[in-house]
């Protein structure tokens, strides 16, 4: 991908990213023009309480960034260790990355970070 800073190109470009992950348990709960989300819809236990599904990752277009949300990071903070810096420097509180501009670089490691909290998912058995 060019770099570009374009909003609406940065959140489709990254919802492509994610699209193929929208698969088995994995469902798109919103897919909207400026919000996309996905969520694991198993019945889990995590911590002991039962819950009927997990968040995985959304998007969202604000006003100045797009909100990558990876709920990856949230539940297993040794992700942020795998992390180029490039990515770990848009990330925002725990789990929130704020994304202004993308290229290739950027593209990639967002690309590896949701196939590792696939991976994560998965070997939980929340997927």
């Amino acid at each position: 991908m060019e770099t570009t800073t374009d909003l609406t190109l940065i959140f489709n470009h990254l919802r492509n990213l994610m699209k193929p992950f929208e698969t088995g348990t994995i469902r798109a709960r919103v897919d909207e023009e400026k919000r996309y989300d996905l969520w694991s819809e198993k019945q889990v236990v995590i911590e002991g309480r039962k819950r009927n599904d997990v968040y995985f990752a959304g998007l969202v277009i604000q006003r100045n960034y797009v909100g990558f949300y990876y709920m990856p990071v949230y539940v297993d903070e040794e992700l942020k260790g795998v992390f180029k810096p490039g990515l770990l420097n848009l990330l925002k509180g725990k789990s929130c990355f704020h994304v202004k501009k993308m290229d290739d670089s950027l593209s990639q490691q967002i690309a590896d970070a949701l196939q590792k909290g696939y991976n994560l998912y998965l070997d939980r058995g929340w997927i």
